[in-house]
């Protein structure tokens, strides 16, 4: 993607661009807010209330669903690297986390615009469905700063760790000195907005295109995910059930119709495309933004030296014997694709498609773009079932679980209960960089369980959520939750580990896991994330 050089002053944290970038955004989306004064303006503002860029490869790339390939793949970027490494990011590519950091804020500010224009209107009620969708995505923006840049949500730290400047309204002035708010604070803001949020959202309002909308169903599947981090199990469940509905069978992906586009040379992008429809029930939300994730996790060599390949599908995702049993590629209704090749090593599931945006077609200049669904049926279903593990509900969790098996998998295990799960988690042991399994070891100081039967049903829940949110980001996420160890390795082969990195183990609640922010919002002020 093309980049923009930006010099930075303070107002950076929250335009994140420059002063004369950022005075043609407060032109765009007015300084004079009288001018925002009526319902298809406020709509149109509303757009760009969602991120340009998206987080997951960030996230992906920081988790342990990708292996080094070592130097003698060329096929890699600096920013790769450090990510990779958990190393502060340096090489500012538009996939990276300085443009995430941005493009949030830039979306939180059109998102803090509206909800001034509405007030400034008096607060009618023809626009709450508009008071309620900026208030929703103002939420999830914050949420992915802070999921990204700061620690996750710990019931006994978080009143102490350093979150992100949860902004509430617009910013004019270009001198102002921000403080980041704790996470606590940030989740108790989010909260506070969605509550008010989730009774305003009408999906009618959004004419043929709810999908592209915070609607009710992404809103409370967002609520859900809130719920679980925050370890609020209940809530998790209530609000689950709200997105989805008690049976949501009728919700679930038409992995028949996606497989059936998934054919012939260009299988993977027509697969692609086709799970990301708006039409697709299972999809509660479709998001488009600035993104290379469909050629870093595409077929395709870029990027190939940090890859999801032979040796962790083999061993502990997709292809691992996991709970219903070991798959061969075929065995999943939307079939994992493999490649292997000189320096091309990826097992991969066609999750977000991939489209090149030409501003320029006679230079071949432009922006790389996809499309993904930032909530879906199956996740906020896995979810539901990870909360009602914790509530030791395990009959009504395996009922959730046995769903996404039936709906995904070719061939259906012969059993699939509490027994079985406890009899394939007490017979592997846990997984190391050398010897790696499906089973991670986890820390009960980061969220609480039992030895035994809990930690097995989340063992396995954690399998099937890995498996499902394959190259979206959101393991990085259960990695922090969970305080997940993670010894990045070095590979020769597909299924050779030349070295370990033990020195750079990642552990629980380590500092690195909360990136750092950018250097020019560092620069301009903001306490940085301790090293």
């Amino acid at each position: 993607m093309k980049k923009i050089n930006k010099k930075y002053i303070t107002i950076a944290l929250i335009c994140g661009v420059s002063l004369s970038s950022c005075n043609k955004f407060l032109d765009e989306m007015p300084d004079n807010r009288a001018k925002l004064d009526n319902e298809a303006k406020i709509d149109k503002l509303l757009v760009s209330a969602y991120p340009e860029v998206a987080y997951l490869v960030t996230a992906e790339l920081s988790s342990d669903n990708v292996d080094n390939y070592g130097p003698t793949n060329p096929n890699s970027e600096r920013f790769m690297e450090e990510l990779f490494n958990w190393k502060d990011v340096t090489d500012n590519q538009d996939e990276g986390p300085k443009d995430v950091w941005e493009a949030s804020y830039k979306a939180i500010a059109s998102a803090n615009a509206s909800l001034e224009a509405i007030e400034e209107m008096g607060n009618p009620a023809s626009l709450n469905p508009q008071r309620g969708e900026a208030l929703a995505v103002r939420a999830y923006n914050h949420f992915i700063l802070v999921n990204l840049f700061g620690q996750h949500y710990n019931k006994s730290q978080a009143n102490t760790d350093l979150g992100v400047t949860y902004m509430m309204k617009p910013e004019i002035e270009l001198n102002v000195k921000y403080q980041r708010n704790t996470v606590q604070e940030v989740y108790d803001y989010i909260v506070r907005d969605l509550e008010e949020a989730i009774p305003l959202i009408d999906d009618s309002s959004y004419g043929s295109t709810p999908k592209y909308h915070m609607n009710s169903r992404a809103a409370n599947a967002f609520r859900a995910r809130v719920a679980l981090y925050m370890q609020d199990w209940e809530k998790a469940v209530s609000f689950a059930n709200a997105s989805i509905g008690a049976n949501p069978t009728s919700l679930l992906r038409n992995y028949v119709r996606i497989a059936n586009d998934a054919v012939g040379s260009s299988g993977f992008g027509n697969g692609a495309i086709s799970y990301n429809k708006s039409e697709e029930k299972a999809n509660l939300m479709v998001a488009t933004a600035a993104t290379q994730h469909g050629v870093i996790f595409g077929p395709y060599s870029f990027g190939s030296r940090y890859s999801h390949g032979a040796m962790l599908s083999n061993n502990e995702t997709s292809l691992a014997a996991g709970p219903y049993g070991k798959l061969a590629s075929n065995g999943y209704k939307l079939r994992a694709f493999v490649y292997a090749g000189t320096n091309l090593d990826k097992v991969l599931f066609p999750r977000v498609s991939y489209m090149f945006e030409y501003t320029d077609p006679v230079a071949g200049i432009g922006y790389a773009r996809g499309a993904y669904a930032p909530f879906t049926t199956e996740e906020t279903m896995l979810v539901r079932a990870e909360a009602l593990i914790h509530l030791k509900r395990y009959d009504e969790a395996l009922v959730d679980m046995k769903r996404w098996i039936g709906n995904t998998l070719v061939r259906q295990p012969a059993t699939f209960t509490v027994e079985s799960i406890n009899n394939w988690a007490n017979g592997i042991a846990y997984s190391t960089a050398l010897q790696s399994t499906t089973k991670k070891k986890l820390d009960p100081k980061m969220i609480p369980f039992e030895i035994g039967t809990q930690e097995n049903m989340l063992q396995a829940l954690l399998y099937i959520r890995r498996v499902e949110t394959l190259q979206m980001g959101l393991r990085w996420f259960d990695v922090k939750r969970y305080g997940i160890e993670i010894e990045r390795r070095v590979l020769s082969s597909g299924t050779t580990v030349a070295s370990v990195e033990t020195a750079t183990k990642l552990i629980a609640r380590d500092k690195r896991a909360a990136l750092q922010l950018p250097a020019e919002v560092i620069s301009a002020g903001l306490t940085p994330n301790p090293r």
